[in-house]
């Protein structure tokens, strides 16, 4: 019998396997969640707000699959749709007080949910909060239901919320890059191998290469979210659905699939997509690979605009606060500067990650709460730096042609185009003649009647220079 009684003003007393707790008397949680706060004091931050929305809408699809079923009285399946919803909508958020990173593999967080639903539901229905009499947490929110398959899906439905928002700003990154390599397109320029001179290239070339990397980033990302459509719902405590009707086994995931507008699937072999995460290990390398791309294009965009005056200084970074507290006028390239860090706190994440998925023994993974911590915050920290990213620099690069010229003219890394008409030795003297004397390359070819000034100008034409062998045919990079 459920211990359901005031012992101090404001409080009740609620029981769990492990005693009695007093518990707010208008608190919406419970006496298991009231534990798992107190035992679990780690970062300061509550569970992800997605992830309390996607355990709502869990919760839904169990109660309505139940209620089809006829295991669960239609006036408790009402009320607790009538919970969800409203959690849905982001009410009822300041019940959920368990920590982010947790013990038990979830259980606080599942138990969270099922104590706020539960005593929402009991008052919708016009009993007290605590009195589980009307609502049971665990017999009825969670009925049919085990926190082994409601967390891991839980997870997945929640990465999935946050990976759109991560794939429309790479496509809108991808689409800013590919309209300044249209911009660029007629900048000639040299190119750079190991930081050394290398062969003109087109500065429009430079930003359609970042395009191109970034789209293929986001491709692999959205071939990679594929997996986590496949959920273990049903699959209750190790994958047997023990405590679950055959209606409720073969109907849970289409119900949650019609409410979150995912193909979902339920996986095959319930045992293994209960106690393996790979799947998440999987998009989070995805995550490192792309937040690792993001950063060398950033380092490029740092060297290119170094300067303004002793650097390279080929494009200009919108200016977007000041760079000192001592130089006067300085600017930094703050934005680059920023989402290489971000990369680096992706690529620290993802070995957390890895090591939790790793860490799984036997039947369950326990450590599925700070993997899931790990994984939101590379998503949204990745998000968020693609968006400044091209809001506050890449929308506002500017290329500073003449310095491009003067760079590219000053080089003798034209000297390579020479190869196939005076041989590499005699082009490498050449190289190193012009470097020493100042002379252009060009002037020592003529000089040394090395070639004749039409066959020399038509050979050494540098915006010739950077189309793309294709065949025999030379075709425009970009």
């Amino acid at each position: 019998m459920e211990i359901f009684e005031k012992i101090t003003e404001g409080t009740r007393l609620e029981a769990d396997s492990i005693g009695t707790l007093e518990v707010p008397e208008e608190a919406y949680y419970g006496v298991q969640s009231l534990r798992a706060a107190r035992n679990f004091p780690i970062t300061g931050r509550k569970l992800h707000p997605l992830f309390i929305r996607n355990l709502a809408r869990i919760k839904l699809a169990a109660a309505e699959t139940n209620r089809r079923s006829g295991k669960l009285r239609p006036e408790k399946a009402d009320a607790i749709a009538i919970a969800c919803h409203e959690i849905m909508r982001g009410k009822l958020a300041g019940s959920f007080i368990v920590d982010g990173i947790q013990g038990g593999a979830g259980t606080s967080a599942n138990m969270n949910a099922n104590e706020v639903i539960a005593n929402r539901a009991i008052e919708i229905m016009g009993g007290k909060k605590g009195d589980y009499s009307i609502v049971h947490p665990n017999d009825d929110v969670n009925m049919c239901q085990s926190t082994n398959d409601v967390i891991p899906t839980c997870g997945k439905l929640a990465a999935l919320d946050l990976l759109a928002d991560l794939e429309r700003e790479l496509q809108d990154l991808s689409n800013t890059l590919l309209e300044k390599s249209s911009e660029f397109d007629h900048i000639l320029k040299i190119g750079r191998t190991q930081l050394q001179d290398a062969v003109p290239m087109r500065l429009g070339q430079t930003f359609h290469a970042y395009a191109t990397m970034v789209s293929r980033d986001r491709a692999r990302l959205m071939n990679l979210k594929k997996e986590l459509f496949t959920v273990n719902m049903g699959a209750t405590a190790i994958g047997t659905a023990i405590n679950t009707s055959d209606f409720y086994f073969y109907n849970i995931v289409p119900e949650l699939g019609k409410i979150t507008g995912y193909p979902l699937t339920q996986a095959e072999d319930l045992f293994d997509a209960t106690e393996n995460l790979d799947s998440f290990v999987s998009v989070s390398a995805g995550l490192k690979t792309c937040a690792v791309d993001l950063s060398k294009m950033c380092n490029d965009l740092r060297l290119l605009s170094s300067g303004p005056r002793a650097g390279i200084g080929e494009i200009s970074l919108p200016a977007m606060q000041n760079g000192s507290s001592i130089m006067p006028g300085k600017v930094n390239p703050v934005i680059p500067e920023v989402v290489t860090q971000v990369a680096f706190e992706v690529a620290g994440n993802d070995t957390t990650i890895m090591m939790a998925a790793e860490a799984g023994q036997m039947e369950l993974n326990a450590f599925e709460p700070v993997l899931f911590y790990n994984l939101f915050d590379s998503i949204t920290e990745l998000t968020h730096a693609v968006n400044t990213l091209r809001v506050n620099c890449v929308e506002g690069i500017t290329a500073n042609e003449d310095r491009c010229s003067e760079l590219l003219h000053a080089s003798v890394g034209i000297a390579t185009a020479l190869n196939p008409y005076i041989g590499y030795k005699k082009a490498a003297e050449i190289a190193k003649k012009s470097l020493k004397t100042s002379i252009p390359v060009k002037d020592l070819v003529l000089q040394e009647h090395l070639m004749t000034k039409t066959d020399l100008e038509q050979v050494l034409d540098a915006y010739s220079l950077t189309a793309i062998h294709s065949g025999n045919q030379r075709t425009s990079a970009v």
